[in-house]
C-alpha cells in the first residue's frame, strides 16, 4: 500500500488532528492506524519524530504494562522497554530515558498535542481487539519511579484537551452498560424499551431527554413492507442445494456467478440487485445467502438529538458491509397514489435514492488497473413507501451527503425485480452511539 501511494499522512511530523478521522473512529487492525497516519508503528506504543529533538505524536494505550493507570480524561502511561517476552506485563529490567520515552518527556516540555488510541477487548473484532481514537492529550508530568516489579519505570501523566467530543472508548463502555441495564444507567428519558414490541429480533428503544416529543409511539411499527399477492410472479425457481449454497447454484448465478456475502454475512460488493435464497430454495436457514431476511443483528435505538430531530444509533459496533436493517413502510403503486391524491402521505421514492451501492467494493479510486464491473441496468421500482402511519426504525435515520450506510435492493421471497426490498448496509465501521445516516438524494440540512 505504501508503494502504491495509499499510505496517507506518512509524514511522521504530523502533530495533532489527522484529516479524515473523527474521535470515536474504530479500527480492528494496527495496520489501519498506520495507513491513516494515526499511529505509525505496528507494535511500539509510542510514535515520535526522531529527527533533532524528539517529540511524540501518538500513543496506543492498551494497558499492557502493569504500572499503567487509565482514568479516562487522565492517563498514567508507562514508558517503553523493560519487559521480556511478547505478552509480558511485568518489568524485568529498568527503563531508560531514550527513544519514545525521551520523546514523551520532550513533548511534556513543549506542550505537544498527542493522539491517543485506546486498545480494548472486542469479541466482534476479527482480532478480538478494537482500537478507538479518543482524541488529543498533553503530557503534563513526567517522572521516574520504582514500579510494581521493583524496577525503574518512566510514567507520563497525560490529560485530555478540553472541548473535544466524548471519548469513543467511553461511548463503547456506555453502550455495553445500556444493553445490560438501560433504566439503571439512564432512569429518565426512555419512552419505550422496545417500540417493536417483540416484532424485531433485537429490542428497539426510544429515548428522548431533550423535549416532550413522542411521535415514534404514534405510528404502527412495521418490520417489513407487505407486498400484494400479484407481486409473486409464478414460475419462480430457487436453488436445489441441500446444505449451504455453492458456486454454480441458481442463486449464485443470479448474483453474477459470485456470492453476495462472505461467511460472516458481510456484503462483498454493491449490485443493482442482490438475490437471496428464499421460499423456493432447498437450502437451510443457515445458508450464507440468507442475510437480510434474518432481521436485526444489532441493538438499535431511536433517539432525540440535541438539534431536536429524531435519529438512530446502535449499541453495538457495526462492521463495514454488515446488514443494519430494512427500510419499511406502507407500499403504494403509482395507480393507488393517483386515487389517494397523495393526501398527507409522507412518500419515499426508491428510484430517487442515490446509487451509493456502486461505491461499495469499488476499488477504482485506489487501483489504477481496476476494471469496474458491468452491471445490468437498475430495475425500475414499481412502488412508493409511505411512512406517515406505519414505519420502522430505518425511517428515523438521518440524511447525510457522506453517509455511513447505504441502501441495497434485495429480492428475498419472490423474483419480481420491480418489487425489491430496501435493505440497509454499513458503508464503514460504525462505533456504538454514533448516528446512522443515509443519502436520501438532497443537500445536507
Amino acid at each position: 500500500m505504501a508503494d502504491a501511494g495509499l499510505w496517507l499522512n506518512r509524514d511522521r511530523r504530523t502533530v495533532g488532528f489527522i484529516p479524515g478521522t473523527r474521535i470515536g473512529d474504530v479500527f480492528f487492525f494496527r495496520m489501519e492506524l498506520c495507513v491513516l497516519g494515526l499511529h505509525g508503528h505496528l507494535q511500539a506504543g509510542i510514535d515520535y519524530v526522531a529527527a533533532g529533538e524528539p517529540i511524540a505524536t501518538s500513543i496506543v494505550f492498551s494497558g499492557g504494562y502493569e504500572d499503567d493507570e487509565d482514568r479516562g480524561e487522565v492517563i498514567f502511561y508507562t514508558g517503553h522497554g523493560g519487559r521480556q517476552g511478547k505478552n509480558a506485563r511485568k518489568q524485568s529490567v529498568g527503563q531508560e530515558l531514550k527513544d519514545g520515552n525521551l520523546a514523551l518527556e520532550r513533548s511534556c516540555n513543549y506542550g505537544i498535542e498527542i493522539r491517543v488510541i485506546r486498545g480494548l477487548d472486542c469479541e466482534r473484532s476479527p482480532t478480538k481487539r478494537v482500537y478507538v481514537y479518543d482524541g488529543l492529550y498533553r503530557v503534563v508530568e513526567c517522572l521516574s519511579e520504582i514500579g510494581k516489579s521493583g524496577f525503574v519505570v518512566f510514567k507520563f501523566k497525560l490529560v485530555r484537551i478540553e472541548g473535544q467530543e466524548v471519548m469513543g472508548s467511553s461511548a463503547i463502555k456506555l453502550a455495553e452498560e445500556l444493553k445490560k441495564n438501560a433504566l439503571g444507567v439512564r432512569p429518565n428519558g426512555y419512552l419505550s424499551l422496545d417500540i417493536s414490541q417483540g416484532k424485531e429480533k433485537e429490542p428497539v428503544a426510544v429515548f428522548n431527554d431533550v423535549d416532550s416529543n413522542c411521535d415514534p409511539l404514534l405510528c404502527e411499527y412495521l418490520v417489513s413492507p407487505e407486498f400484494a399477492s400479484f407481486v409473486r410472479k409464478p414460475g419462480g425457481r430457487g436453488c436445489k442445494c441441500q446444505s449451504v449454497c455453492s458456486v454454480g447454484c441458481v442463486c449464485v448465478n443470479r448474483n453474477g456467478g459470485e456470492f453476495a456475502y462472505d461467511l460472516y454475512g458481510r456484503l462483498l460488493k454493491g449490485k443493482p440487485l442482490v438475490y437471496e435464497c428464499g421460499r423456493y430454495c432447498g437450502c437451510p436457514p443457515s445458508c450464507v445467502n440468507r442475510v437480510s431476511q434474518k432481521g436485526l443483528r444489532h441493538q438499535l435505538e431511536i433517539f432525540r438529538s440535541s438539534e431536536g430531530r429524531w435519529a438512530v444509533r446502535s449499541l453495538d459496533i457495526i462492521l463495514a458491509g454488515e446488514f443494519v436493517c430494512e427500510f419499511s413502510g406502507s407500499l403504494f403503486a403509482m395507480e393507488q397514489l393517483e386515487l389517494e391524491a397523495r393526501n398527507g402521505l409522507i412518500l419515499v421514492d426508491p428510484n430517487r435514492l442515490p446509487r451509493r451501492w456502486e461505491e461499495w467494493g469499488d476499488l477504482s479510486m485506489v487501483k489504477s488497473d481496476y476494471e469496474k464491473p458491468k452491471f445490468p441496468s437498475l430495475p425500475y421500482v414499481g412502488y412508493f413507501i409511505d411512512v406517515l402511519r406505519a414505519r420502522n426504525v430505518a425511517c428515523y435515520m438521518s440524511h447525510r451527503s457522506s453517509p455511513n450506510c447505504f441502501v441495497q435492493f434485495v429480492l428475498v421471497d419472490h423474483y419480481n425485480v420491480a418489487y425489491p426490498r430496501l435493505m440497509i448496509f454499513a458503508m464503514e465501521n460504525i462505533p456504538p452511539m454514533r448516528e446512522l445516516s443515509l443519502d436520501y438524494g438532497f443537500g445536507d440540512v
